[in-house]
C-alpha cells in the first residue's frame, strides 16, 4: 500500500498587472492585493520587478521543496512539449505587451518552452555580503564564486531579452551587457571610453539614448578618470542584481572579447551581438551549440530571417550552421581560434530533421 503524506503547499508564482488609471498606470498584484499608482518619473518595468523581487525574498523556500509551478497549473504557460525535466529555475515572463508580468518557479524544460521569458539567475537575489566589524576588505587568493564567465553572460543575455524593450537595437544590448556586469551595489556604472571604443560605440550616442528612453538607465556627463575618460551612468532596473564582484567584471571582459572575435573591422553591431550570443551558448570545449532559433533571435533582438542573414556574414567565426526544420533548433559550430579569419565563407547546412 502506498503511503500518502501531507506536503506543504508552496505556491511560488507571483503575477503583477499594469492597469491604466486616472493618475497613471496602476500596479496590481494578484497575491498581496497591492494597488499603487506609478509616478511618471518611475519606470513601470522597474516597479514591477522590484515588487516581484520583494515577494521572492520574503517567500524563501529550500531548493528541495521547490516545484515547477507551470506543471502545477497544467503547463498552460507555454506550447506543448515533451514534459517537465531539469532543475527548477526562477522564470520571469511577460505578456499582453508588457502589461502582465509573472515570476515563478519552473523546470528547465518549461522555461525553455515559454515565450517572452527569461531565467533569472539565483545570484541576482542574493543579498550583499557584509564584513564583520574590524575585518579587512582585502582578499588574498580569492577564488571565483558562482558560475563561470560564459554562464554569467548567457544568463545576462536571457535576462536582458526579457527586460529590455523588443525594439532595442543590437548596439543598445551590447552596451547593456557591459553596464549590468560592471555596475556596483548601488547600480552605478563607470564605463571607460576604451570599452566603448572596443565595441565601436564611443562615437555613437544612439545606444545611450535608447536605454534612457526605455528608462533602463540614466547617463551622467563624461568625466575624466585615471585611465582616460569615463562614462558614468545609473542603472534603474537594478533591483534583482547582486553587488558587483571581480568575477562579474571578468565576465564583462570575456563578453568584450567574444563580441569582437571574428568581427574586427565591421561596423555592424548585430554581428558582434550574435557572435557574443553564439559564444555564450556554445560548448566551450567543442565550439558546438544547439539552441532554439527563436531564443537566439529574441536575445539578439532580431527576426529569425534577419538572424539567418547575420549568420551568413559571420564566416570568420562560424564554420557551419543550420536549422532543424522539425524542432526549430539552431545548430552551429565555431571555428577554432587558430583557424579564424582564414576561411572565406561559412558552410551553411540546412538540417531537414532533428536527427540529421
Amino acid at each position: 500500500m502506498r503511503l500518502c503524506t501531507a506536503r506543504p503547499t508552496a505556491r511560488r508564482a507571483w503575477i503583477v498587472e499594469l492597469r491604466p488609471g486616472s493618475g497613471g498606470p496602476q500596479l496590481v498584484c494578484q497575491q498581496c492585493g497591492h494597488r499603487g499608482v506609478l509616478l511618471a518619473a518611475v519606470s513601470p518595468r522597474s516597479a514591477v520587478i522590484e515588487h516581484l523581487a520583494g515577494h521572492v525574498r520574503r517567500d524563501v523556500l529550500p531548493p528541495y521543496l521547490r516545484t515547477c509551478q507551470c506543471h502545477e497549473r497544467g503547463c498552460r504557460w507555454h506550447p506543448r512539449h515533451r514534459g517537465c525535466a531539469g532543475p527548477i529555475r526562477l522564470l520571469l515572463a511577460r505578456g499582453r505587451g508588457g502589461r502582465l508580468w509573472r515570476l515563478a518557479d519552473a523546470c528547465t524544460a518549461c522555461a525553455s518552452a515559454t515565450e517572452q521569458a527569461a531565467v533569472v539567475p539565483e545570484t541576482f537575489l542574493s543579498a550583499a555580503a557584509t564584513l564583520p566589524d574590524g575585518a579587512s576588505s582585502r582578499r588574498r587568493g580569492r577564488r571565483p564564486k558562482g558560475p563561470g564567465d560564459q554562464i554569467r553572460v548567457r544568463e545576462m543575455l536571457s535576462y536582458l531579452a526579457a527586460t529590455l524593450p523588443s525594439h532595442a537595437g543590437a548596439a543598445a544590448r551590447l552596451l547593456a551587457v557591459q553596464c549590468v556586469l560592471r555596475m556596483d551595489s548601488e547600480g552605478r556604472v563607470r564605463l571607460p571610453v576604451g570599452v566603448l571604443r572596443s565595441l565601436r560605440l564611443d562615437r555613437d550616442p544612439r545606444p545611450w539614448k535608447e536605454l534612457e528612453q526605455a528608462r533602463w538607465l540614466h547617463r551622467a556627463p563624461t568625466v575624466p578618470g585615471a585611465g582616460g575618460r569615463v562614462v558614468v551612468a545609473r542603472i534603474l532596473d537594478d533591483v534583482l542584481l547582486a553587488p558587483a564582484r571581480p568575477d562579474r567584471r571578468r565576465a564583462a571582459d570575456w563578453a568584450l572579447r567574444m563580441a569582437g572575435d571574428g568581427c574586427v573591422g565591421d561596423g555592424d553591431p548585430s554581428l558582434r551581438l550574435v557572435a557574443l550570443c553564439l559564444a555564450a551558448h556554445a560548448d566551450s570545449s567543442t565550439g558546438r551549440g544547439c539552441v532554439e532559433v527563436d531564443r537566439i533571435a529574441h536575445e539578439c533582438g532580431l527576426a529569425p530571417a534577419a538572424l539567418s542573414h547575420v549568420l551568413d556574414r559571420l564566416a570568420a567565426l562560424v564554420s557551419s550552421w543550420g536549422v532543424a526544420l522539425a524542432s526549430g533548433d539552431l545548430y552551429w559550430e565555431l571555428l577554432p581560434k587558430r583557424g579564424r579569419r582564414q576561411r572565406p565563407t561559412a558552410d551553411r547546412t540546412m538540417l531537414l530533421s532533428s536527427e540529421s
